[in-house]
Order: C-alpha cells, then structure tokens, then sequence
C-alpha cells in the first residue's frame, strides 16, 4: 500500500494489487474515504466525506495528476 502523497490531512495511495483496473488512486482523511479515477478525474466511491472535503480532495489530485499517474505506472508498470 504505497503512499504518494501526504496533503492536507489526506494520505493518498494505491493497493499493489490493482494493477488490472485503470489507474487510480485512494484516499483517507478526515474520517472519510475516496477513490477516484486518475485519467479521468471521476470519483469511483466516496464514503463518510464531505463535500468541502471531496472539493479538497479532487483539487489536489487534479494538482498532482501527472505525479499520481506516473507513480502508478512505475508501481504497476
């Protein structure tokens, strides 16, 4: 489970076995969970996250989607 990227009281990271799906990552923080497609930038599932923090969340990915997908791809290759 490594993590990416640690911002804002989210940790963000992916499970080292999900290399069939398309790249993604998960999110923990602020008592809540969020997993969110990395290409498209689409929430796949929210759970126990506010909007304000879903808003957060989403502007840091789309900050750090170049990052995020490179580390997936060198992670699953």
């Amino acid at each position: 489970m490594p993590t990416i990227l640690r911002q804002d009281g989210f940790r963000f990271f992916f499970y080292s076995r999900e290399g069939n799906e398309p790249s993604h990552i998960h999110v923990v923080g602020h008592g809540g969970e969020m997993k969110v497609w990395l290409d498209t930038l689409v929430v796949a599932k929210v759970f126990n996250l506010s909007p304000k923090h879903q808003k957060a969340v989403m502007q840091i990915i789309s900050q750090n989607q170049e990052l995020l997908i490179k580390k997936w791809e060198e992670f699953h290759g």
